[in-house]
């Protein structure tokens, strides 16, 4: 990331931000200047602050999957009231998106091939739910993409996802070795009985640091950290996402104590990501690996790239001189899961094939499982049952919920943001584009609504904007003008 110092303006000369261009031209209005001492004022980005810094509040009062949702509001106050608001390159296709969950509501009422029909409000409470997240994860997503670097700087959001980083590595470990520990959320103690006695809600109001589930073969349990979200899929997918961003902040940008905090951060994830036996993380790792080092060969980057091939072998070794190595050798020979998603997978398909412009609104009851064509859980089969299409990932969600449509523009909008910044070698540059791989990658196993597509979108942003001010700090013939001179004064701002 390019950052540029601001010229020091001469004793008694009026300061950088409210410089007159050369033409003498029209004032630039003046950039926000810090307060002297201590002051009760809110920073303009304090929406976004709150999130990152109290997660782990939000989660320990079990309302963090409604957390981004309710903050978009005071996020979509302060862009209304800013005036215009810009939109990141390829907006146009998120858009389409939105307006085809709008849409797929005229769906929620028909039944898809092998399904139970649908019945009860439930249907509607989930596809409003669905569609609030994904539009408070845009106007997250707008709200880092409109701010100012003064307000916002691109290193203060980096530093944000490495303090996430930090958070999910210590709720790993507490998962890992107190997989037990859990409490009733304060908040389930003055909800009404009828919305607390909620199975969605009470899920929600049940606080664990892990998931307790029999995935390895001979073993009676095998806890799973999750911390700070509610299941360790979650944990998995946004620990492969916030580890690229805590790297980047602490270990690249970072000055020396930093970095050397960063090191050890990221050699104490190991622990808790082999006991999380959790194969799309491990996968997801393995590509971010290779994906940096494509990177950084076709840039002539030999040393860091040997440097990077050090690390990842040594991380190898310590893997297998320990009993990791054992832990992860043995889930690799225990799919536990794969025959479900087999079977999720292929009534996604099918379910849009039946309905491929709009889809139906939402995810689906399937009829028995893959275990038997019986209805409802039993001694004999405990995984026989109702599960739901489009449970296992976020593409077979869109697929059944709104069609190939659906589909598609979630899936163009990402790799268009792939494509466009591809040209951008700067740390953040390289880790966006990394975020945008692994959200394709992770949409075949895991969901991504709630904290996943808010980081991913934040990406987005973080993307965008690094690339409309690289622009500006390129030669360029308005480079002279109040427009190409307020760009680059937005520029050093993140010096």
């Amino acid at each position: 990331m390019s950052t540029v110092t601001p010229p020091r303006p001469a004793r008694g000369s009026a300061p950088v931000d409210a410089a007159v261009p050369p033409s003498g031209g029209t004032r630039l209005p003046p950039a926000a200047v810090r307060p002297k001492g201590w002051s009760l004022r809110l920073p303009t980005a304090w929406p976004l602050i709150a999130l990152f810094v109290l997660y782990p509040l939000w989660w320990a009062l079990g309302v963090s999957s409604f957390v981004f949702v309710v903050f978009a509001v005071p996020m979509l106050v302060q862009l209304v009231r800013r005036g215009p608001v810009r939109v990141p390159p390829g907006f146009g296709i998120w858009l389409l998106l939105l307006l085809w969950l709008v849409l797929s509501a005229a769906m929620l009422g028909l039944t898809a091939p092998n399904t139970l029909p649908p019945g009860g409000g439930g249907r509607y409470i989930g596809w409003a739910i669905r569609l609030a997240n994904f539009v408070g994860m845009t106007v997250v997503m707008l709200y880092v993409y409109n701010l100012g670097e003064r307000e916002l700087s691109r290193r203060r959001v980096v530093r944000l996802f490495g303090f996430m980083g930090v958070v999910v590595v210590i709720g790993g470990w507490l998962g890992s070795l107190f997989p037990t520990l859990g409490f009733v959320a304060p908040l389930r103690f003055i909800l009404p009985h009828s919305i607390a006695s909620q199975p969605f809600v009470a899920s929600l109001m049940d606080v664990k640091f892990a998931q307790v589930q029999q995935v390895i073969e001979g073993e009676a349990s095998s806890p799973r950290p999750s911390a700070p979200f509610t299941y360790t899929n979650s944990w998995g997918e946004n620990t492969a996402i916030l580890l690229i961003w805590l790297i980047v902040g602490w270990v690249v940008l970072g000055k020396p104590l930093r970095r050397v905090a960063g090191v050890a951060i990221v050699l104490a994830a190991i622990f808790p990501i082999i006991y999380s036996l959790n194969r799309g993380l491990w996968i997801g790792l393995g590509i971010s690996a290779v994906y940096v080092a494509v990177r950084l060969a076709l840039r002539g980057r030999m040393v860091v790239l040997g440097g990077l091939a050090l690390a990842v072998g040594l991380i190898g070794v310590l893997i297998v001189a320990t009993p990791l190595g054992r832990t992860f050798d043995e889930r690799l020979q225990n799919g536990h899961s794969d025959d479900i998603r087999t079977t999720l997978s292929e009534g996604a398909v099918t379910a849009a094939n039946h309905s491929p412009i709009l889809g139906y609104g939402g995810n689906r009851a399937l009829i028995g499982s893959n275990r038997s064509i019986a209805i409802g859980k039993s001694d004999d089969c405990k995984q026989c049952g109702n599960r739901e299409l489009g449970s296992n990932g976020q593409l077979w969600a869109l697929l059944v919920g709104q069609g190939y449509v659906g589909a598609i523009c979630y899936n163009g909008f990402f790799l268009y943001c792939l494509w466009r910044y591809r040209r951008d070698h700067s740390p953040i540059g390289l880790a966006g584009s990394l975020v945008l791989i692994l959200m394709l990658f992770f949409q075949f196993t895991y969901g991504a609504l709630e904290a996943t597509l808010a980081y991913g979108l934040i990406s987005v942003a973080l993307l965008a904007r690094n690339d409309r001010l690289r622009r500006a700090l390129a030669p360029a013939p308005h480079r002279g003008t109040v427009a190409g001179l307020r760009a680059r004064l937005e520029a050093a701002g993140d010096h």
